[in-house]
C-alpha cells in the first residue's frame, strides 16, 4: 500500500495540539473507520463529553437529515483523534465529516487528507477572518471554525482593592507593572501564568510575544526579547512566583483560586471554574506593550471534510459540515462548549444572555491562530524552540536575548 504524505506529519501534528485549550475526554466505544454501518456517514469529534442526548449530538443528527443521510458519530479525546485521523488517512477510511483542533488543520491539508471548501461548497462566509486564518492555506481555505477560546487576565477584585489597584487602570506593560508593584507592597502575589516546556508554555507567553509586536518569523527580534525580558522580571521581583516553570494552565489556575494572586493568565474554559471558587473576580484582556489588547493565541476546532471516494460524498459531507457551523445550530454548540462564537451575529447573542462573555469576545476578535501568518506546518518547530527559550531564561540558564537568539538557529534549521 502507498504511504501517504501525511504519515510523515505525525509527530507536527501532535505537538501543534495544545491540551488545555480544547475539549478532553475517553472516547465511547470503538469501530470503522470511514463509511459506518449501512452505509451511513461518519462524523468524528473531540467531544466525548457529549452524549447521543446532547444538544450537539442532536444538531449532528439533524444535519445528517437535512442532508439525506444517516450519520455514526465517534467522539475521541483530542490527541487521540488525530492519530486516528492520521492513520485512517494512510488508509484511505477518514471520516465524512471531522471535527479537529485548529492547529491541526493546516498540517491535515498539507498532507492532502482535506478538502478545500472550494471543492466541498463549505460555506465559511459567516466566519469571523481572524479565526478563519487558521485554516488558510496558500489561499485555500479548509473548515470552517465551529467555535474558539482564548487567554485574558483573571483578577481578584478583593486583593487588587486592597491594595489600591484599579484593574481599569491596567492597560499596557507599565500600568501592569505598577499594579503588581502594589500588590507585592501589600504583602499579596502578583500573577501566575504557565511557562512549562510544552505547547501550553508557548500558548501562553504568546500574546506577550504577539503583543511586543514580534512576529513567530523571527524569535530573537527587539520585541521578542522584550516580551521575555517582561516574564524574567517578574520572578526576580517576586511578582510571580518560580512554580510557573512547571505550571499547566490547570495548576496555574488552582494558584489562583487560593484567592492569594491578583492576576492569572488563563482562558475562556475557566470561567465555571471561576464560578465555583467562589471568588469576586473580574476580566482583562491581556494588554499589549504599548497598550490595547494583544492578540492571543486561539484554541477550538474547525468543522472539515477529508478525502472522500466521490465527488457527491464530498459535497454531501460539505453541506452537513455548513449545517454544523452556521448560525442556527452553532449557539447550544459554543454555549456547552464555553467558546465564543466564530460568528459575529452569534457573539452579539452570547453577550445578550451573558454579559461577563463581552471580554473574551472582545479577546477572540483581536485573537490570531498559531499556524496563521502561513507558517502551517512550520509552527512546531517554532514552537519547541520557543518554550525553550522561555524555560531557559526563567530558569536563568540563560539571558532572554542569548535564549531567544539559540532558539532562532533552532528554529531557522529545522526541516
Amino acid at each position: 500500500m502507498k504511504r501517504h504524505p501525511i504519515i510523515r506529519l505525525l509527530s507536527v501534528a501532535v505537538a501543534a495540539t495544545t491540551l488545555a485549550a480544547c475539549s478532553s475526554g475517553t472516547a465511547p466505544g470503538g469501530g470503522t473507520a470511514g463509511t459506518g454501518p449501512g452505509g451511513a456517514f461518519t462524523v468524528w469529534d473531540p467531544y466525548p463529553q457529549f452524549d447521543a442526548s446532547s444538544a450537539w449530538a442532536k444538531v449532528v443528527d439533524k444535519c445528517g437529515a437535512d442532508a439525506g443521510v444517516k450519520i455514526a458519530r465517534q467522539a475521541f479525546d483530542t490527541t487521540d483523534l488525530t492519530n486516528k485521523v492520521l492513520l485512517a488517512a494512510q488508509q484511505n477510511t477518514a471520516p465524512n465529516v471531522l471535527v479537529v483542533d485548529n492547529p491541526v488543520v493546516s498540517t491535515l491539508a498539507e498532507g492532502g487528507v482535506l478538502k478545500s471548501n472550494a471543492d466541498t461548497g463549505l460555506d465559511a462566509a459567516q466566519a469571523a477572518p481572524n479565526l478563519l486564518a487558521a485554516a488558510d492555506v496558500k489561499g485555500q481555505v479548509y473548515g470552517v471554525p465551529i467555535g474558539a477560546n482564548t487567554l485574558a487576565l483573571y483578577y481578584n477584585k478583593a486583593v487588587l482593592t486592597g491594595a489600591g489597584v484599579d484593574p481599569a487602570s491596567v492597560r499596557d506593560w507599565a500600568s501592569l507593572d505598577a499594579a503588581l508593584a502594589k500588590v507585592h507592597a501589600a504583602g499579596k502575589k502578583g500573577i501566575t501564568f504557565s511557562a512549562i516546556g510544552t505547547e501550553e508554555g508557548s500558548f501562553q507567553f504568546l500574546p506577550w510575544f504577539w503583543g511586543s509586536g514580534a512576529n513567530l518569523t523571527d524569535l530573537a527580534s527587539a520585541g521578542a526579547v522584550s516580551a521575555l525580558a517582561q516574564w524574567k522580571s517578574w520572578l526576580d521581583k517576586g511578582y510571580a512566583p518560580n512554580s510557573v516553570v512547571g505550571n499547566t494552565q490547570t495548576t496555574s489556575w488552582q494558584e489562583f483560586a487560593t484567592g492569594e494572586y491578583a492576576f492569572a493568565e488563563n482562558g475562556t474554559w475557566q470561567l465555571q471554574n471561576a464560578k465555583k471558587a467562589g471568588l469576586d473576580y473580574g476580566v482583562l484582556p491581556i494588554p499589549a506593550r504599548a497598550g490595547g489588547a494583544a492578540p492571543a493565541p486561539t484554541g477550538g476546532e474547525f468543522v472539515t471534510v477529508p478525502v472522500q471516494s466521490s465527488p457527491d460524498a464530498e459535497k454531501t459531507a460539505g453541506k452537513i459540515a455548513s449545517c454544523l457551523t452556521s448560525p442556527a445550530n452553532v449557539l447550544d454548540s459554543d454555549t456547552a462548549l464555553t467558546y465564543v462564537s466564530a460568528v459575529p451575529s452569534v457573539q452579539e447573542k452570547q453577550v445578550a444572555a451573558q454579559p461577563e462573555l463581552k471580554v473574551w469576545v472582545d479577546a477572540v476578535k483581536v485573537a490570531k491562530g498559531r499556524t496563521g501568518d502561513n507558517l502551517g506546518t512550520r509552527y512546531p518547530r517554532i514552537s519547541e524552540p520557543l518554550w525553550g527559550a522561555v524555560q531557559a531564561a526563567l530558569t536563568g540558564a540563560k539571558a532572554p536575548d542569548a535564549a531567544l537568539a539559540a532558539a532562532q538557529a533552532t528554529a531557522a534549521s529545522a526541516k
